[in-house]
């Protein structure tokens, strides 16, 4: 019967790049393998005169300590392969977390890493990882990879990974480390104190292009509304323009918007029938004013028989429905 650890041994161009599953003491690993020239990031371990660790029988050699995330970490290398996790006939090498002493009972740390050793010839690293994020704790301060790579091929003069006796590893550590910092966006609809109401006095006198109202505040956001009474500049000054105005868009994120699905409205006040539009639409840095130019026809608004215009007096009305709400945490 097979070994519950035993592997297919993979050529040599699978070695060095592709992706293959080996079986070991932590189960199935999913181990890719890509070459690259950028060296890596954190720590290089080079050996002169490798033969020597087998003439001397060295079982595996750790590394100096090296730092990242927040972290001691050390790589330990097994000349002649780890047996034990079924490393016969390859370079077996692993990432160790060190100086666990300091840190808190019940610690874990997950770490996405990658191991390297450089080939010569080519001038790159052969770099080997695996898909998934790992947790370093107090019963497991190492992972690798036992068949890190082939004896047969590197010992081979010209797969280059030994060159004059001497080669090269190295290691990049990549803590998932959660800072407490986030954000959560929302929709709230119906919020509190969203209809704002503005009168609007002398109607037929006013010569003024636009007219603002004061601001009013809904969520943790200011707003308030415009009005052309005549409409666009150049128009032919035939309807009203109305525009729900954010007051501090230019505080938002460059790549943000505030959202808001509203309604605009001249209130009939003499009945109920009111003239209303809805509009849904994002806030943003650049823009912060939504409406329409072509609200309602002036015509129509101080026709007397309608009630939209009694004694003078406009009355115009904002309903927000809906809003983004972006909180950010803790």
């Amino acid at each position: 019967m097979a070994s519950p650890f035993q592997v297919s041994y993979c050529s040599k161009q699978m070695s060095e790049k592709g992706t293959q599953k080996i079986s070991d003491l932590d189960g199935v690993l999913e181990v890719s393998r890509s070459m690259r020239h950028v060296r890596p990031a954190h720590y290089l371990f080079k050996i002169e005169a490798f033969s020597l660790l087998s003439e001397f029988d060295v079982e595996k050699w750790e590394s100096d300590d090296f730092e990242s995330g927040g972290y001691k970490w050390g790589l330990c290398l097994y000349p002649n392969g780890d047996e034990k996790r079924n490393g016969n006939g390859h370079i077996s090498l692993y990432l160790v977390i060190r100086d666990t002493n300091s840190l808190p009972p019940g610690w874990e740390v997950y770490v996405q890493f990658k191991l390297f050793a450089l080939n010569h010839i080519q001038d790159k690293y052969l770099t080997v990882q695996e898909g998934k994020t790992r947790c370093f704790r107090a019963m497991k301060t190492e992972w690798g990879f036992p068949q890190f790579l082939s004896l047969d091929s590197f010992e081979n003069t010209q797969s280059g990974y030994l060159l004059d006796n001497s080669c090269e590893f190295g290691a990049e550590v990549f803590v998932i480390k959660y800072d407490g910092k986030g954000e959560c966006l929302s929709i709230v609809k119906e919020p509190s104190d969203n209809t704002f109401t503005w009168k609007i006095n002398k109607f037929s006198t006013i010569t003024d292009t636009n007219l603002h109202s004061e601001e009013f505040k809904v969520g943790d956001h200011k707003w308030k509304l415009s009005l052309y009474p005549r409409g666009q500049q150049n128009s032919s000054g035939d309807n009203i323009s109305l525009f729900l105005v954010a007051v501090d868009h230019t505080k938002l994120h460059p790549h943000r918007k505030l959202y808001a699905k509203y309604k605009l409205r001249v209130r009939n006040q003499v009945g109920h029938a009111h003239l209303e539009k809805e509009a849904c639409c994002g806030f943003s840095a650049s823009v912060g004013d939504w409406g329409f130019w072509d609200f309602k026809k002036l015509s129509h608004l101080n026709d007397p028989s309608e009630g939209y215009v009694v004694k003078d007096t406009l009355v115009v009305e904002v309903e927000i429905m809906a809003m983004s709400l972006l909180k950010k945490f803790p």
